[in-house]
């Protein structure tokens, strides 16, 4: 046996077990379902924190609303830590599916906060 064949087999990650692979779904669910609950609560934030009557455009009260979105994702991280839902590090890949989970329900929630108000 070579070294390099020993370095590739300490190299292989391990298989998990049925419930290891149970309890890390189980933490990808609750992660995506913060990620979609801020996104609504940033929504809702931001819908009431600026006056609906004046958006018209990329404002400096748009760029409000995106900062508050922004702040939701932070939040996130400190309820992973607190929740114990990242026993290992979220690689960027990860990050950027919990930043735009935020995004989408953030926009989606605030868009139809500020269309409910029109009338046909």
């Amino acid at each position: 046996m070579s070294a390099d064949e020993v370095t590739e087999k300490e190299e292989m990650p391990r298989k998990l077990s049925p419930e290891e692979k149970r309890q890390e779904n189980s933490r990808k669910i609750k992660r995506t379902a913060i990620a979609t609950a801020m996104g609504i609560i940033t929504g809702v934030i931001s819908y009431v924190s600026i006056d609906s009557s004046q958006i018209l455009g990329l404002q400096s009260y748009t760029i409000l609303a995106l900062l508050i979105m922004a702040v939701g994702v932070v939040v996130q991280k400190h309820l992973f830590m607190l929740l114990h839902l990242a026993p290992t590090p979220l690689g960027a890949k990860d990050w950027f599916f919990q930043g735009f989970m935020t995004f989408v329900f953030w926009f989606i929630t605030w868009t139809i906060l500020l269309t409910s108000g029109i009338s046909a």
